[in-house]
Parts: structure tokens; C-alpha cells; sequence
């Protein structure tokens, strides 16, 4: 099934006529004539059906995918806010205007988020710094650093690491598996509409991702073999 795509309000085709030895079709789009051979449609990707080597598998898998979704609202919600403070701060001349208003941003998504992210476990709050990245290109260190001061960024990451959690983590899906395995959540609960969809800034293909994995799995399995011959 194709999703995300948005039909036509009043679509209709005018019968095709030769132009230029190459045939056109006219599709009409809320009274606008739009010459095009194609209508573009939302990239759609094809899941397998998912496939445990055991059942500590299975578990760990679908633990890390209530996590998952969980957490990326508040990641979406985060990139959301930095979009909306850049745009802001480019119409502000002033350094100490721009500070203040950064200031104020600040003090507000803290109030927004503080008392939810409390309420996070150890697991799902390093979930949202690696997603934080996914949305924003920026690990949540250097957001800190750039919205407070590099002190205080340096702060925060001591006292996450004394909960295991580091707030300088990237997301790299292709290298690391856990990652893989959470964006393999994102785009299945992308398509059944689990979680609103939000582009990530990073430049990565979940197909091709699909594909590194698949082969470092075969590749593992033919190593087993050998191993065991």
C-alpha cells in the first residue's frame, strides 16, 4: 500500500494529444494545468517480516522499540524548537538581544521538557540523545554548549555519565547495529502511523542500511559454518 500519499482534490486528465512526438497528459490540479508525464509520490519502503535468532532477541528488539517510540517525540519536539529559534535569531542584529532571546528559548524548552524527561529511564534517555542527533546533525552536548556555555555542557555530560548516559552520542545507524535496530522502528512506525513522520538532517538510506546488515548477518552465518567445519 502506498502511504502518505494525498489524492487530488477534483483531479481530472485531458485526453493526450502529440506534442512534439511525445506523449503529455494534462492533470489538473485545484484549477491549475500542470504539464508532467508522472505524478511523484512519497518514497515507500517494503518491510520484511522481522526475524529473531532467538527469543532474547525478540525481546531485546521489541523492548528497544517501546522505548524508541516513547522517546522521539521529545526528539522531534527538540528539533522543531532549535529550527524555530535559528530562524528567529537571524531577524535579531544584536549579540546581546540574540543572547537574551536564546536565554529565554532556553529557559522555555526546559520548563517544557524538564519534568517529562525526569521521568525517563537510563536506556531511554540515551535513546533520545541519539535521536536528538538523528533530527538535529547535533549531538546534545554541543546544543548545550552552543545555547548555555561550554562549561556547562561539559556539566552536563559528567553528571549523565554517572547514569551511563552520554550525552555526546551520535547516531550511526550504519556502523552500529542498536541504531539500525531503532531506525528500523522509525520507519515501521513511520508507515503504520505510529509516530508522525520527521526528516532526519542526516544523509543516510534505510534500504541501503537494510541491505550493510543483511550482509554482515550472512557473513557471520558463513563464518559460523566454516568455523564449525
Amino acid at each position: 500500500m502506498l502511504c502518505g500519499f494525498i489524492g487530488f482534490l477534483g483531479v481530472s486528465q485531458v485526453p493526450d494529444e502529440p506534442m512534439d512526438s511525445i506523449s503529455q497528459q494534462y492533470i489538473i490540479m485545484e484549477g491549475d494545468s500542470v504539464m508532467q508525464s508522472s505524478i511523484a509520490l512519497n518514497e515507500v519502503y517494503v518491510f520484511g517480516k522481522l526475524k529473531f535468532q532467538n527469543y532474547n532477541d525478540k525481546l531485546r528488539y521489541y523492548i528497544l522499540r517501546r522505548r524508541t517510540i516513547k522517546v522521539y517525540p521529545y526528539a522531534k519536539l527538540a528539533a522543531e524548537r532549535l529550527v524555530e529559534l535559528n530562524d528567529s535569531l537571524v531577524y535579531i542584529k544584536k549579540n546581546r538581544h540574540k543572547k537574551r532571546f536564546t536565554r529565554k528559548v532556553q529557559k522555555f524548552i526546559e520548563e517544557e521538557f524538564s519534568e517529562e524527561l525526569k521521568k525517563l529511564t537510563r536506556s531511554e534517555g540515551q535513546i533520545l540523545v541519539k535521536l536528538i542527533y538523528r533530527q538535529t546533525g547535533t549531538t546534545a552536548f554541543d546544543l548545550v554548549k552552543e545555547l548555555r556555555s561550554g562549561w556547562r555542557a561539559f556539566w552536563y555530560n559528567t553528571t549523565a555519565k554517572m547514569f551511563s548516559i552520554s550525552i555526546k552520542e551520535e547516531f550511526r545507524p550504519d556502523v552500529v547495529h542498536e541504531d539500525y535496530l531503532i531506525e528500523d522502528i522509525l520507519q515501521r512506525a513511520f508507515a503504520d502511523f505510529t509516530l508522525e513522520r520527521q526528516p532526519s538532517v542526516l544523509e543516510f538510506d534505510y534500504a541501503t542500511l537494510s541491505n550493510i546488515w543483511k550482509d554482515s548477518a550472512n557473513n557471520k552465518d558463513k563464518d559460523s559454518i566454516n568455523t564449525t567445519n
